[in-house]
């Protein structure tokens, strides 16, 4: 089984270009938010919410016990080092995950690794798709929760409220016309913000997906104003 930021990352990317649709930057805050959500999916972290200004929220490790993945277990020791917030935390997390599960994923033969030279100069690396089988039941399993309006269970809507996060979400289903594709960004929305999580996990989504929004726009503003 895939991990749900190996899933975000297949999603995040094109198939053909094997080019990421997000800059480096907003693609790896959004991964280190993905495997945040993990941990608190399986259990092993928690949002302690506080007064915002005196005390603002931070993310605990409520489990210690490992889950047997490299990058997660990484990440949970990360998280226990000591209280953090969790804008400071998707950045953290996120640092140098791409080109790993990028090689985890090449390993597995979901996407082959093609490289380049830009002007024939630079080095680039590309990675389109490979085996498009999982990709495209995870897709369709996505476009059923925000076409058709079925309920997430907790892993799809936690998926759903990243790519929220990150505006992408409408870039799931294929075919969409304007009207479709606003209307898809209304209900992942909804998604984000429903009551189809526990409590703590529920707590942990929202505080993830407006780390992984804040990192994103504060890193937009600083380019912005040192171009």
């Amino acid at each position: 089984m895939t991990l749900l930021v190996e899933d975000l990352l297949l999603l995040l990317l094109d198939d053909e270009s094997g080019k990421a649709v997000l800059d480096g930057g907003g693609l790896d805050t959004v991964l280190g938010g993905a495997v945040l959500l993990e941990l608190a999916l399986a259990g092993r972290v928690e949002v302690h919410q506080g007064d915002r200004f005196l005390a603002p929220e931070k993310v605990l490790v409520s489990h210690p016990s490992p889950l047997g993945d490299d990058v997660l277990d990484e990440a949970l020791a990360k998280v226990a080092e000591k209280p953090r917030g969790p804008q400071d935390l998707v950045g953290r997390l996120g640092k140098g995950l791409r080109v790993r599960l990028l090689g985890r994923a090449e390993k597995r033969g979901l996407v082959r690794k093609e490289s380049d030279k830009v002007w024939g100069l630079f080095p680039r690396d590309r990675w389109p798709v490979e085996d498009s089988r999982h990709e495209d039941q995870l897709r369709a399993r996505l476009s059923d929760i925000l076409v058709v309006g079925t309920t997430p269970d907790e892993r799809t809507g936690a998926l759903v409220a990243l790519l929220s996060a990150v505006d992408k979400a409408h870039t799931v289903p294929s075919g969409l016309d304007g009207g479709g594709r606003r209307a898809v960004k209304r209900r992942a929305k909804e998604v984000a913000s429903g009551a189809w999580a526990a409590t703590a996990v529920r707590r942990s989504i929202e505080a993830t997906q407006a780390a992984v929004t804040t990192a994103i726009l504060a890193a937009t503003i600083t380019s912005t104003s040192s171009s």
